[in-house]
């Protein structure tokens, strides 16, 4: 084998590389829409680097609302060459700084199931119609609340090729019937996750047994709610809950989820 290595003046290569820089990089957007005459705003990202059309990604937030931190989120998934979009499932505006406030929106949310999936597949339909993107490969993923609105839309047959939850809610009135559930379904728990106890991680195991799924379950010893955001040590101290971020986990559970995307999506 021969290998010619050629030098270029650094002049040249230092212009290459800035052109490069201007004409690949991260893009987003704000959006608003609506959903039954209520406003929402969302946010899309992707990486213009990447020509051809890709997955789409729909990420949602945390029982504190539509934030930076599920904006980060997508970034990330936009990095790793997918376009994302983080939706917002409370409305325009309702971020919370209190649980009692998270509380609150997230049972106004919640309080009709057939609401939460309106929601969900108006965010689905502006991924979906993004120039970037493939309509026909769509997952979806979600921290705590968002977790546990994920793994219900794949209860509920909402036509996705994966759903990843983090350290989400895995009990519901709603139960997964075979036949029913397009997605394949990847979960990530803590083992010291107070507000998911190994009782709701055994339901989830034989339900999705009963109901034929294709499930990943993933439970990290010794390891708390909210493990992925790293604001969670904070949010601990402020208000005496049972959280904190675990780098590990939070790592581990990301690369987790980029192989089973490239899994699902066949890249």
């Amino acid at each position: 084998m021969i290998r010619i290595r050629t030098a270029v003046p650094t002049a040249i290569l230092s212009l290459f590389m800035t052109s490069t820089q201007a004409l690949a990089e991260m893009q987003t957007e704000t959006i608003e829409y609506t959903v039954d005459g209520e406003t929402f705003t969302g946010y899309l990202a992707w990486d213009d680097e990447f020509d051809q059309k890709r997955p789409g990604v729909l990420v949602v937030h945390e029982w504190w609302g539509h934030n930076d931190f599920a904006r980060e989120q997508a970034e990330k998934l936009a990095a790793s060459g997918y376009t994302a979009f983080a939706l917002d499932m409370y409305g325009s505006g309702k971020q919370a700084d209190h649980p009692d406030t998270a509380q609150k929106f997230m049972q106004e949310a919640t309080s009709n199931m057939e609401q939460v999936k309106a929601r969900f597949l108006k965010a689905k339909e502006l991924l979906q119609n993004h120039e970037s993107v493939d309509p026909d490969r769509i997952a979806a993923q979600g921290y705590c609340f968002g977790g546990a609105v994920v793994l219900n839309m794949a209860r509920m047959g909402v036509d996705l090729d994966g759903v990843v939850s983090y350290h989400g809610a895995l009990g519901s009135p709603l139960q997964a019937e075979a036949g029913t559930v397009k997605a394949r379904v990847q979960v990530y728990t803590g083992g010291a996750d107070a507000m998911v106890p190994s009782e709701q991680v055994a339901g989830l195991v034989r339900e999705m047994q009963n109901a034929e799924v294709d499930l990943t379950l993933v439970s990290f010893p010794g390891v708390k709610h909210s493990f992925t955001n790293p604001n969670a040590d904070k949010v601990a101290e402020q208000f005496g809950m049972p959280i904190a971020y675990d780098e590990a986990a939070a790592r581990r559970s990301w690369q987790g989820s980029m192989r089973f995307y490239e899994e699902i999506f066949g890249e």
